[in-house]
Order: C-alpha cells, then structure tokens, then sequence
C-alpha cells in the first residue's frame, strides 16, 4: 500500500479552527436528547421491530393480523410491541377485546422511508 494513500483519511497536521468550534459547540443537539435519541434508534436495531413498523406504516392492524403476517406467536409480537411503545413509536386501542395498533405519527413513518432511501441509493 501507498504510505500517502494509507494516512489519507486524517489530518496530518495539529490545526483547529476556532470559529468552526465554537459554532458547533453553540448548536449542537444537547446531551439529554443525544441519549433518548440513541435509546430510540436502537429499537430500530431489531430486524423484527422494524418489520412490524413497515407493515404499520401500511395498515393499522391487530396483534393477530400482524402474527400472522409475520409468522410469529402473539407472544413474541406483544413483546416487541411493548418496546415500541415504550419508545412512543406505536400506540394501540382497543376494539372489545383486540388490541389494534398503529405507528404513533408520521415523524416514524418518515423515519422508515428515509432509512429505506439511505441503504437503497
């Protein structure tokens, strides 16, 4: 390998910039969010929570239907329900005695469509 090409990738000089790092410091997101932002994208780190996402982002649809869909017990769906819940990412009511859920609003459903437009390009 090329030793120019192998260090390309970092600065070979010690030179901040001042300006840049005063106005970064000054906007950047705060720390409190960082974290619950972190906690929120991690749910989205689970190949069986984003698939229940997609298929809400379609319909709204009970425990059952989306098991069924899925091919998972109602047990496994429910938990993972949960975790979107927990996270505010679905919301349910209840229909006598079916629970029917939905993406919680459209700031998820442009999450998914964003997500799905980065790893396609």
């Amino acid at each position: 390998m090329n030793e120019n090409k192998k260090n390309d990738d970092i600065c070979t000089i010690q030179k901040t910039h001042p300006n840049s790092i005063q106005k970064v410091k000054k906007e950047k997101i705060n720390e409190e969010i960082i974290l619950e932002l972190s906690e929120t994208f991690k749910v989205f780190g689970d190949p069986t929570r984003v698939k229940i996402m997609n298929i809400l982002s379609i319909e709204e649809l009970c425990v059952c239907d989306i098991s069924e869909i899925l091919n998972l017990s109602q047990s496994a769906v429910s938990h993972q329900l949960r975790i979107l819940r927990n996270k505010n990412l679905v919301r349910y009511k209840k229909v006598g005695k079916q629970a029917y859920y939905s993406l919680s609003d459209k700031h998820v459903v442009q999450i998914l469509k964003i997500g799905v437009e980065h790893v396609t390009e």
